[in-house]
C-alpha cells in the first residue's frame, strides 16, 4: 500500500496549507471511517463544483481556488487522505461531453472535444476498494438543479450529472461506493497510483488554441452558469 500513500507534485499534502487544514479539522485524530467521511464531505461541499485552469494544478491550488471538477478535486480528495494515511489511487475515464451540457453552453460547448477526461478515486477501506465519485458537485448546486428540474424523477444528464437517478444520486457515503457522472462514461483508462501518472499519460483532447479560449473565456462563462444555477 505504500505507493498510495505517497506525496506527489499533485498530490502535495506536505505543504503547509493542507497540513493546516488537517490540524485545524483535527482529522488525524478520528477513526478510519470518520477521517474518510469528513475529508469526503469537505471536499463535495465547501470545495465547490466549478472549473479551474487545468486538471494538472496541484492540491494546493484547488484547496486555494475553493473550487473544482471531477479531476481536480480528485486530486485534492487523494491529497486529503494520504495525509491522514487514507490508501487511495484514481480510475481513468473518459465521459460523453452531453453532460456538461448547460454548464457548457453555445461556442464553448461545439469547441469542446466529445470525450473529455474524467476520473474518480478510489479508497482502500475494511479490506476492499470503494469507488469514490460523488463529491464532483457540491449539495446547494446539486439541489438547485433537482429544484429547477423537478419534473425529472428517473435519470438526468447535463449541468455535470449522469445518473440513473436523479432526485436520489448515490452521493452520500457510508462506507458504500458513490458516483454522480457515472451514467456518462464512455472509454475506461484503468487504474493510477496518483493522477500525475493519469494525466502525463492522457490528458484533455485541445488545440494549443483550444486551450487558451478554455483557460481564459470558456472556464470563467462555465462557472458563472453554474453559480447561476446555485444562486437561484
Amino acid at each position: 500500500m505504500k505507493e498510495y500513500l505517497l506525496a506527489t507534485d499533485m498530490l502535495d499534502y506536505e505543504c503547509t496549507l493542507i497540513q493546516q487544514l488537517v490540524k485545524n479539522r483535527k482529522w488525524k485524530d478520528k477513526d478510519e471511517f470518520h477521517k474518510i467521511l469528513d475529508i469526503y464531505n469537505f471536499v463535495r461541499d465547501e470545495i465547490k463544483f466549478g472549473y479551474n485552469v487545468d486538471d494538472k494544478i496541484p492540491a494546493s491550488r484547488v484547496l486555494n481556488d475553493g473550487y473544482g471538477q471531477c479531476n481536480t478535486k480528485g486530486t485534492l480528495f487523494m491529497a486529503l487522505l494520504r495525509a491522514v494515511e487514507i490508501p487511495c489511487r484514481i480510475h481513468g475515464f473518459t465521459i460523453d461531453k452531453e453532460l456538461q451540457k448547460g454548464a457548457m453552453t453555445g461556442l464553448i460547448y461545439r469547441l469542446s472535444p466529445k470525450n473529455i477526461v474524467h476520473s474518480w478515486v478510489e479508497i482502500f477501506f475494511e479490506g476492499m476498494w470503494l469507488n469514490i465519485e460523488g463529491f464532483i458537485l457540491d449539495v446547494p448546486y446539486l439541489n438547485k438543479l433537482q429544484e429547477k428540474f423537478s419534473e425529472c424523477d428517473e435519470g438526468f444528464c447535463g449541468y455535470g450529472v449522469a445518473t440513473n437517478d436523479f432526485k436520489e444520486p448515490q452521493i452520500y457515503w457510508n462506507k458504500n461506493d458513490t458516483y454522480i457522472q457515472k451514467e456518462g462514461i464512455n472509454h475506461d483508462f484503468g487504474i493510477f497510483d496518483s493522477p500525475d501518472k493519469f494525466l502525463n499519460k492522457h490528458s484533455q483532447e485541445l488545440s494549443p488554441i483550444k486551450k487558451w479560449f478554455y483557460q481564459y473565456i470558456g472556464r470563467k462563462v462555465m462557472n458563472r452558469n453554474v453559480s447561476k444555477i446555485r444562486e437561484s
